[in-house]
């Protein structure tokens, strides 16, 4: 019995890792794509943040290198050399490059609750009096 569950399991990966040939592995504690300088990435990105920022953004090379000045800016990121940040911004946009369908559909105006900052409307309060301001 436990040999036929052995087998099953084994025969139920395989299937899965022929399936799925074509896509790239995900590192098991990351979770990044292991790409050429995957490594690289999680070595001087995970050292700040969790590599779930890294996964869940999508975006070309300028806006990589966007995302990289800020922190350097902002978040006392350090520099890199010229080569390991072209690599680090490749690794990016050819692995979590933007995607049109990522983003859900605006609200309708509608649907949104009420702006507690867009500016007053003037109604009449008095219900069927004049306002304040007018004669009569």
């Amino acid at each position: 019995m436990r040999l036929a569950f052995i087998v099953a399991v084994a025969f139920g990966l395989g299937v899965t890792t022929v399936a799925n040939a074509d896509e790239v592995a995900l590192d098991p504690i990351t979770g990044l794509k292991m790409a050429e300088d995957w490594e690289l990435v999680r070595n001087n990105c995970t050292a700040c943040h969790s590599a779930k920022l890294i996964t869940q953004q999508r975006g070309s090379e300028a806006q990589w290198l966007g995302m990289i000045r800020w922190m350097q800016k902002k978040q006392n990121l350090w520099p890199f050399d010229p080569d390991t940040e072209g690599r680090i911004i490749g690794y990016l946009a050819e692995n979590y490059p933007p995607q049109a369908d990522r983003r859900r559909a605006a609200i309708p105006p509608d649907l949104q609750p009420p702006n507690p900052f867009a500016p007053a409307t003037k109604t009449n309060t008095n219900k069927g009096e004049p306002d304040a301001g007018t004669s009569r």
